[in-house]
């Protein structure tokens, strides 16, 4: 059981470290290509692409992360406190918004009629 702990913790940091110099590279050769002949700047190695993600992450991801995910929660905690007549008007928005037909009816096909 320990040693399969362990197998994964090395195969993790294998594969992060393995994704950190794709990425870095990535990054290098975009820069190395642009860079000079755009703006005049010079050329940069390996390290200083991963710096450069580095930076990039710390000014426009923050140290949060899946920041991403905090919307889920709020539509979780709004779909809580919602009455079952305004998750179903709700549930008849979204399928109007999406060009599907509501299960229930003309009940939701009929205001979107009138207003258009």
């Amino acid at each position: 059981m320990r040693w399969n702990r362990w197998r994964w913790g090395l195969r993790f940091v294998v594969m992060a470290t393995a994704l950190v110099g794709l990425l870095s590279l990535l990054v290098m050769s975009l820069w190395n290509w642009l860079a000079p002949t755009l703006f005049g700047r010079p050329e940069i190695g390996l390290v200083q692409a991963a710096g450069l993600l580095l930076l990039s992450r710390v000014l426009f991801g923050g140290w949060r992360g899946h920041a991403g995910m905090h919307w889920r929660q709020r539509l979780a905690q709004r779909w809580e406190q919602m009455s079952p007549e305004e998750r179903e008007r709700l549930r008849a928005g979204v399928r109007g918004c999406c060009g599907r037909t509501a299960s229930s009816g003309t009940d939701s096909a009929a205001p979107a009629a009138t207003n258009g």
